[in-house]
């Protein structure tokens, strides 16, 4: 071959390498799922089936990715929970709904094809789709250089979810006198990182000397399908919110009808010990409330009467515990008390 003519390859995009890849997708699911006739990975398309049992189905669909904390993988080259994330960031929204994940697709653009950095990630992927119980059924790998440096990549993820029309979570089931109960979070999930990444680095903290940092910052965030689908399926709840960016009022708020009020008592939070380590650099109360979790990582709305039958269905680690009710007032959403960080 005349070494002048202009290649793709030349240019930075390795076709072979990225159909490996792809291969090695295809292998895993069909592996996985037994030659099901619906698997297509490698396709133009992916088929998959509407669960038979559900009467009158309705489609709910989301996307989002995992921000900044992609930097935290590549500071500490660790790529194989990254993927958890993106799944979490979606299913969890869709459950707000109450409805059953069942297909998710994925989105890769890297600066240059790297096999192990990839498989790594799907990984994550794979990991986060089962422990949501849906298929990953697709998904996209762009080698895109020139628009990202030299081991950068980013990550996007689609998930659809069904729902039956009569087991909808919507506001209208909300009413005076329900609890707000909090589920807690496992650490900071997956928003915040850019405030966190600017502490670092205007603290020149080296969080690979720094095993605690090490470990929470990469920390998957955690996913409730499972216990949001039992208790709604036993109709206990009247509606909830996967608390992301915007925190605790910003996230409540969308689910609160006119006229009521959710009156959160702050004092009642347990934080984790990463939050307060996050707000001894010199982070005040509002900002941390609307920037983090702060260890609330899904509310629940349910009636009084229901209370005792929640525990039930979470473990140990993740009960959920009372901070506010639902009141009548103007504003959807007020903030008692101070958190405490001690």
């Amino acid at each position: 071959m005349n070494k002048k003519h202009f290649t793709y390859k030349k240019s930075g995009v390795n076709i072979a390498a990225a159909d490996k890849f792809v291969n090695f997708i295809s292998s895993i699911q069909t592996k996985k799922r037994g030659n099901k006739k619906f698997n297509n990975i490698g396709g133009f398309g992916s088929i998959s089936d509407i669960p038979k049992a559900i009467k009158n189905p309705k489609i709910v669909a989301c996307t989002d990715g995992v921000g900044t904390k992609i930097e935290i993988a590549n500071l500490i080259n660790k790529y194989d929970t990254i993927g958890i994330d993106l799944v979490a960031m979606s299913v969890n929204d869709l459950v707000v709904q109450g409805a059953k994940p069942i297909l998710f697709l994925d989105y890769i653009s890297i600066n240059k094809i790297d096999l192990s950095k990839l498989k790594s990630i799907l990984k994550g992927i794979i990991k986060g789709c089962k422990i949501s119980n849906c298929e990953l059924v697709g998904g996209e790998t762009a080698e895109m250089p020139g628009t990202y440096e030299k081991g950068k990549f980013d990550i996007a993820g689609f998930a659809v979810g069904v729902v039956d029309q009569k087991k909808i979570l919507n506001k209208n089931k909300i009413k005076i006198n329900d609890l707000v109960l909090a589920i807690p979070s496992n650490g900071i999930h997956s928003n915040g990182y850019s405030l966190i990444r600017h502490i670092l680095k205007k603290k020149k903290i080296d969080i690979k000397k720094n095993s605690f940092l090490k470990k929470e910052l990469i920390r998957p965030t955690k996913i409730y399908v499972k216990e949001i689908l039992d208790l709604n399926k036993s109709k206990l709840l009247n509606g909830c919110a996967n608390i992301t960016g915007g925190g605790l009022e910003d996230n409540i708020k969308r689910i609160i009808p006119q006229n009521l009020c959710a009156e959160i008592n702050l004092s009642k939070i347990k934080t984790l010990k990463i939050f307060k380590w996050l707000r001894q650099n010199n982070i005040q109360d509002k900002e941390m409330l609307k920037t983090f979790n702060c260890g609330v990582g899904f509310c629940l709305v349910i009636n009084p009467e229901n209370l005792h039958k929640i525990n039930r269905y979470f473990s140990k680690e993740f009960k959920p515990y009372v901070i506010g009710n639902i009141i009548k007032g103007p504003i959807k959403v007020r903030l008692n008390d101070k958190i405490k960080w001690t």
